[in-house]
């Protein structure tokens, strides 16, 4: 007696399984994205239209964005910009230092000066330090300098003052949230292998704290530099201010707010693309795979890419 294996599980004799039938994917349908697209559209073509109908003098703008007060005031902002995050980063981690110490003094000193100038506006702080020549006539150090109050504090220093001194006072939070991000163990291993405190900043702590610190601080770059138009107040000729005056003497006023409104757009543009490499480069050790930069984004959205042999299109 045989056994009939056409009806068995394994062997040559058994059936095939039959395939199951394709899976027809149907994409959702989001009527309401073409709604909200036509409504942003529309929105933004009534925006376009009001001010092509309004009596703007286009035609000053080109005149003048190149002119030679046009571009001190530029060189005066980026000047300001850098000097006073420089102030801001060199206060910022000295004031995070004091904040993490253990010393109670240094460190009831360092919240104090945070809590103050993070507190009260920036505004206020440049009409202070403008201002002070009311209360003191004469600033004197002794033998090294003694000058009337006045002509000690130019503008350049007033904004110096006013915007630098207060960036530190976030630049020590930012610091301080850097510092703290690095697990104590890196110090605790620092200091049994015989490094000193400062030495286990420099080569521990602050090389891992940075990934945390440069996103805020690129950040911070880039409202210092809108920040700054704020000086012209204390009579200090930066962009803004160079823009106004023109405005004022030639009759186009408006249109010099937007000749000021696109050289901040430009280069708080160049900024931002400075800062994505900047980030990029500090996410190495953090990251396996570096996001890709915009040209390579670019290239994968317009060129063509090779599919390997046998894979379908």
């Amino acid at each position: 007696m045989t056994a009939d294996v056409s009806k068995t599980d394994d062997g040559p004799g058994t059936t095939p399984p039959a395939r199951p039938e394709a899976v027809k994917a149907i994409p959702v349908r989001h009527p309401w994205r073409y709604v909200s697209a036509v409504v942003a559209l529309a929105l933004l073509g009534s925006v376009v239209y009001a001010f092509a109908q309004g009596k703007i003098n286009w035609g000053a703008i080109p005149d003048y964005f190149f002119d030679d007060r046009i571009l001190e005031g530029v060189w005066n902002t980026l000047l300001l910009t850098v000097l006073s995050m420089l102030i801001g980063i060199v206060g910022g981690i000295l004031l995070a230092v004091m904040r993490l110490s253990k010393n109670p003094v240094t460190s009831s000193i360092a919240w104090f000066y945070i809590w103050f100038f993070r507190g009260t506006p920036v505004l206020v702080q440049l009409f202070v330090w403008f201002n002070l020549g009311l209360v003191f006539e004469y600033i004197n150090l002794g033998p090294v300098y003694k000058d009337y109050w006045s002509s000690f504090m130019t503008p350049l220093l007033t904004a110096l003052l006013g915007l630098g001194l207060n960036e530190a006072a976030y630049m020590a939070e930012i610091c301080r949230a850097g510092l703290l991000s690095v697990d104590e163990g890196q110090t605790e291993a620092s200091h049994a292998l015989g490094m000193s405190h400062s030495k286990t900043l420099r080569r521990i702590v602050i090389p891992q704290a940075m990934r945390v610190i440069v996103p805020p601080t690129g950040n911070e770059v880039i409202n210092m530099l809108k920040t700054t138009s704020l000086v012209s107040a204390v009579q200090y000729y930066d962009l803004f201010k160079e823009a106004q005056d023109i405005g004022q003497n030639a009759g186009s006023t408006v249109e010099m707010y937007f000749l000021a409104a696109t050289w901040y757009l430009i280069m708080t543009s160049v900024l931002s693309v400075g800062q994505y490499y900047i980030e990029r480069h500090y996410a190495r050790g953090s990251t396996r795979a570096l996001p890709p930069t915009p040209l390579q984004r670019f290239r994968s959205a317009v060129l063509p890419t090779r599919r390997p042999k046998g894979v379908p299109a």
